[in-house]
């Protein structure tokens, strides 16, 4: 039962985020915090049970600001450039017409749900890429732009974004 306090104080800190900047109390007014209270036990209340009858194991590893930190670094930093090369090398290939699509998979080793959900946005938000299926074993099945081999290296279809992944996931 330890998730409806997490989704609790979260929901709230949300609430009080977009709602800021119109009160007489520091800067919410009365009914803001009435209302952000009431919607806050609401939200935390149907998320602890929709995560209990979907029996999801919640992992709270997550929520360590070391995790948060790397993520940050993750999102500016190597995401941000190989989202840029991508950008470019599409761009390329569309001007060029010199495209290879197809379905590639690769095994990136990861162990948590959330390392290979991280993983697959990430590759799915990087041009030329889409994430397509996820087996038993955590091997993703990728749609490339430009497959060169049919088992190419992982670095080649989503960079260095598996070993960041593991960082903050794991």
């Amino acid at each position: 039962m330890a998730i409806f306090p997490i989704a609790f104080v979260f929901s709230l800190l949300v609430y009080l985020f977009l709602t800021a900047g119109s009160g007489d109390i520091l800067i919410w007014s009365s009914g803001e915090i009435i209302a952000g209270i009431l919607l806050s036990i609401l939200t935390a209340f149907f998320v602890s049970k929709i995560l209990s009858a979907l029996e999801i194991e919640t992992n709270f590893a997550f929520f360590n600001p070391i995790r948060w930190f790397l993520f940050f670094i993750y999102a500016i930093g190597p995401f941000f450039w190989a989202m840029t090369k991508a950008n470019l090398d599409v761009a390329y290939r569309v001007i060029t017409g010199k495209i290879n699509p197809g379905i590639v998979k690769i095994s990136p080793k990861l162990k948590t749900d959330l390392g290979i959900t991280l993983l697959a946005n990430s590759i799915t938000l990087t041009p030329g890429t889409l994430s397509v299926d996820v087996d038993d074993e955590n091997n993703l099945y990728v749609h490339w732009i430009n497959v060169k081999n049919s088992e190419p290296k992982i670095e080649e279809v989503c960079f260095n974004f598996h070993k960041w992944v593991k960082r903050i996931t794991e």
